[in-house]
């Protein structure tokens, strides 16, 4: 596991490196039905961040592994952090990487409850730091376009076919041998924020994971490594 989730770099390295950019994934800890752990989003986010860095001088940082999963909070295993205390985390890791001379702090997201991360980036945008949300939805749009990713973002919401397909093709040990077999939608899902998840799904997969397969994994990845280079340019306005 240490082998995909943490940095192994050393001081030496990074300082010979100088890296203008550094990469925080963030990531959850919550119920992904019976075929995904608790730790996807936090994988797919440094998986992400990994296929950033093998194309862009950046320096990797450890991933935030617990954050804001309240609407998961019907599943045994799930843990959340505060909204405030997500918000206090990236802020103290921005101001430590200006400290030590690294002033463009790039958020590689992973869960999509964190909203409270667009309002980090936005606040730093405006006292004139250099800080950036990735992927968006139009980059991951793009990359389910790119991977032939059959199912839309409303009805793959969770435990689906493209995280089941960006974990088949870079940690395929994590997947459970069954995943096909839990396909379930709920695409009406209207009071989602007032109710939770466990409201409209009993499984906790949201999505056809049946659909999901390695070569689709693989070019999503490929698209989003792309696309990183709109970041670069926006945080070198």
């Amino acid at each position: 596991m240490i082998d995909y989730l943490l940095p192994t770099n050393t001081a030496v390295e990074e300082q010979r490196r100088r890296p203008e950019v550094a990469l925080l994934p963030v990531g959850s800890f919550e119920q992904h039905g019976a075929i995904l752990p608790l730790a996807t989003d936090t994988v797919i986010a440094v998986t992400v961040a990994r296929a950033v860095g093998a194309v862009r001088p950046v320096l990797q940082l450890p991933p935030v592994t617990i954050s804001c999963s309240h609407e998961h909070a019907g599943w045994f295993g799930t843990v959340s952090i505060s909204a405030a205390t997500l918000y206090a985390v990236v802020n103290d890791v921005a101001e430590s990487l200006r400290r030590s001379g690294i002033g463009k702090l790039v958020l590689i997201s992973g869960h999509g409850g964190n909203y409270v991360l667009g309002n980090v980036v936005q606040e730093a945008g405006a006292r004139g730091e250099r800080m950036a949300l990735f992927p968006t939805e139009v980059d991951w749009l793009t990359a389910r376009t790119a991977g032939g990713v059959e199912t839309g973002p409303d009805g793959d919401m969770h435990a689906g076919e493209l995280e089941t397909s960006i974990l088949l093709h870079a940690h395929p040990d994590l997947v459970r041998p069954d995943y096909a077999e839990h396909d379930e939608q709920a695409d009406d899902r209207d009071r989602f924020l007032t109710l939770g998840l466990r409201a409209y799904t009993e499984s906790g997969v949201v999505g056809r994971p049946s659909l999901a397969s390695a070569a689709k994994g693989n070019a999503a990845l490929a698209s989003l490594a792309e696309s990183f280079a709109g970041v670069l340019a926006a945080l070198d306005r």
